[in-house]
């Protein structure tokens, strides 16, 4: 197995499904046959974010039935993992993460390795990014509202200085740990959504100026949901606990629908925004996928409370 970086970009000329497969030529097949089991970082270029956004792990690879030459790897969705900070190419001293990046200097080149759309990891290089990565956001928007609470030993094992050897035992527990993700899930759709319900519209602080709103799954973790903003929303107690049970759902369109055998009229109108839309965080990238939205609608929603 190996650690490896797929460059994935919004308008990939391949068919690429994110969080589903990963589409590639057959140039790449053998250094793809190597992550099979093991975690890849995704990368987005200029015409996306510009630096690495999250990891996920590769299940399988192959061949696409419908384009010779091709393949894919499929990829587990429920070990998709957003980065709370998307990491530039360089690190702070300006020297490429990447050792095959590196020019005499240290900073990213240009040409050569740089252009390849697979490239292999020593662990050392693929721990130094996710560190980086998976820094929690501390602004008051991320934080919840008692923050001590919350503060989670596994990432202060990733932030902590390490040592290749030091570090190996902790890398499957930091990367599949559902505390230390569901802490930096939450983190993230607060930022995005900057502590507003999304459903309701309001935005609730504490004293502290801490938000209110709890962070949901769309396609909750139970069912493979995986732990990218793209598949949250920020929510309110009630109105997240309406979400989970299928009494408030979200149409194609961001229109709310409520089920309204089980949902009382006066409740409704306290607790939608008016115009009956989501509120939708202000980067695009940010907002809900239509599939995940569709498999809540079908498979959650006017379910039996």
């Amino acid at each position: 197995m190996a650690n490896a970086v797929f460059i994935q970009n919004p308008d990939s000329i391949y068919d690429d499904r994110p969080g589903l497969a990963y589409h590639f030529p057959r140039s790449y097949l053998r250094r793809v046959k190597r992550t099979v089991g093991d975690w890849v970082i995704f990368y987005e270029g200029k015409r996306g974010a510009k630096g690495y956004v999250g990891i996920q792990r590769v299940a399988s690879v192959a061949p696409d039935p419908a384009r010779e030459d091709h393949f894919y790897a499929f990829l587990d969705l429920s070990t998709r993992w957003d980065f709370e900070r998307i990491v530039p190419r360089a690190d702070l001293t300006g020297s490429a993460w990447e050792a095959s990046l590196r020019g005499t200097d240290g900073r990213p080149i240009t040409g050569g390795a740089n252009a390849a759309a697979v490239r292999l990891l020593s662990f050392a290089e693929f721990t130094a990014i996710v560190t980086a990565g998976l820094e929690p956001l501390q602004a008051p928007e991320a934080l919840p509202r008692d923050q001590a609470a919350h503060q989670l030993s596994g990432f202060a094992e990733v932030q902590a200085p390490f040592g290749d050897a030091a570090l190996r035992p902790l890398r499957p527990e930091v990367l599949v740990s559902r505390a230390a993700r569901d802490a930096s899930f939450a983190r993230m759709v607060r930022m995005a959504y900057k502590g507003r319900c999304a459903i309701s519209g309001l935005d609730l602080r504490n004293g502290g100026g801490r938000a209110e709103v709890q962070a949901a799954h769309i396609r909750p973790v139970h069912a493979d949901g995986p732990d990218t903003v793209q598949n949250g929303l920020a929510l309110s107690g009630t109105v997240h606990w309406m979400f989970d049970r299928g009494l408030i759902a979200v149409g194609a369109r961001h229109e709310i629908l409520v089920s309204d055998n089980k949902v009382a009229p006066d409740v409704r109108q306290r607790l939608i925004c008016p115009g009956g839309r989501l509120h939708l965080p202000e980067n695009p990238r940010h907002h809900p996928h239509p599939e995940f939205l569709r498999w809540h609608r079908e498979n959650v929603f006017g379910a039996a409370a």
